[in-house]
């Protein structure tokens, strides 16, 4: 019997960081805007939370993209020097 081909794997995981990305952003603004509620300290918390779930969502993605990019085998060296294609 025929194996059926593989689809998706590391696709799957890489769809999701669009969302991992807005989740950061959208977790660090809500503690912000606790924060400036519980604080009194408007607008800085809120300011603050959004610039750190921006910094986190963004190492992240770029984290996660070099991980995948490293996987497919792109970005090597051949022995002679020239670079994969």
């Amino acid at each position: 019997m025929a194996e059926e081909p593989k689809t998706g794997g590391r696709s799957k995981g890489l769809s999701g960081i669009g969302f991992e990305m807005a989740a950061a952003v959208a977790g660090f603004t809500l503690i912000g805007y606790w924060w400036d509620r519980h604080f009194g300290s408007s607008p800085w918390g809120l300011l603050t939370g959004a610039a750190l779930g921006l910094i986190g969502g963004t190492y992240n993605l770029i984290r996660q993209s070099q991980s995948a990019f490293k996987e497919t085998g792109r970005g090597t060296k051949k022995p002679d020097g020239d670079p994969q294609r």
